[in-house]
């Protein structure tokens, strides 16, 4: 029993020494990393750094990017408002979503915007969703509170896209400190 002890002792020691010598990026690199692929990917885009105050985005596919999170976290480009005046979400109302991702920091380093994940393109597959505003439900939380966003803009029926960083990404990819460009379409019912 001693003889096993020393031996797990030694493994220990030896995979924490291994660790301490392994080059690898900082926290502090990978935040570098992620505002350098959000602000080159926003440098060839038109930028408004607040929300109009009577909340009337310019829409279509060549509309500007709005700063909607005050610390930078969250961009979005309105592709179709909905009618936020007579549809707007509900705190805890199901909101179904698809989407299409594909991650800003790939683009960076190879100047490629490549699709990372969707449930947009088949439609066989069931749409995502998640309770408005409730953030203590598992399914809600998993998303971030990036991809909710919109809808405290917006009308339900409104198709966005969004750049959303890592702290208000899905909460899977927060420790990978990467960015992705999102797009969106909701719903109040599954398509």
């Amino acid at each position: 029993m001693k003889k096993i002890s020393h031996l797990f002792l030694l493994a220990t020691v030896a995979c924490a020494a291994l660790t301490s010598c392994s080059e690898g990026e900082s926290y502090s690199d990978r935040l570098n990393a992620e505002r350098n692929a959000c602000n080159t990917y926003l440098a060839g885009q038109k930028v408004i750094n607040k929300i109009p105050a009577d909340t009337n985005f310019i829409t279509g596919k060549d509309a500007p990017f709005y700063r909607i999170e005050e610390n930078g976290q969250v961009y979005m480009q309105v592709v179709k408002a909905g009618d936020r005046k007579n549809d707007s979400a509900k705190q805890g109302e199901t909101i179904y979503f698809r989407f299409t991702r594909s991650n800003l920091e790939l683009w960076y380093s190879t100047g490629v915007l490549e699709l990372s994940q969707s449930n947009e393109m088949d439609l066989s597959q069931e749409a995502t969703y998640f309770n408005y505003k409730d953030f203590t439900l598992p399914v809600s939380s998993q998303w971030g509170y990036g991809i909710q966003l919109p809808l405290n803009y917006l009308g339900v029926e409104c198709e966005v896209n969004l750049i959303i960083k890592s702290q208000y990404g899905f909460t899977g990819d927060m420790s990978y400190v990467v960015p992705y460009l999102y797009h969106v379409r909701y719903f109040h019912s599954q398509i």
